[in-house]
């Protein structure tokens, strides 16, 4: 695959700095998002709400696709990392408002923690740029 194959793109999140890491890429015909809270610049979203913690931290991972003019129709997997399995039925609730039309294959994990204890959801989108099947 060449360079030109590769596209990336940043959010301005700070940890994509001090790490070296981009929020998504595209590589032929997938776009992979890497693990998105619901920090948005130095401020957390929901703080404390699981539910809404997914939204924003989805919400952010559709926009970083939508940078390669895609949409939530194009969500071909999704990855969740929770901080607490108490909070299972709360995050499937978001994921299934946003998801529910779209069905992508999905994997649900539970996590010792992360970097920041009050962030209890990451979550992960893998779109695909060809043609939509329904």
């Amino acid at each position: 695959m060449t360079s030109e194959a590769v596209r990336r793109v940043q959010s301005g999140n700070p940890w994509e700095e001090s790490f070296g890491f981009a929020r998504a890429v595209a590589a032929g015909d997938r776009v992979i998002v890497a693990g998105t809270t619901a920090f948005k610049g130095d401020m957390l979203y929901g703080e404390g709400d699981p539910y809404e913690q997914t939204k924003v931290a989805f919400a952010t991972a559709v926009d970083a696709i939508g940078e390669f003019g895609l949409g939530i129709e194009s969500v071909i997997r999704t990855r969740v990392c929770l901080a607490h399995s108490r909070d299972v039925d709360e995050v499937g609730r978001a994921h299934k408002e946003l998801f529910d039309s779209v069905r992508p294959v999905t994997t649900l994990l539970v996590v010792e923690g992360f970097i920041d204890s009050r962030v209890l959801v990451s979550v992960e989108v893998e779109a695909y740029r060809g043609a939509v099947d329904s």
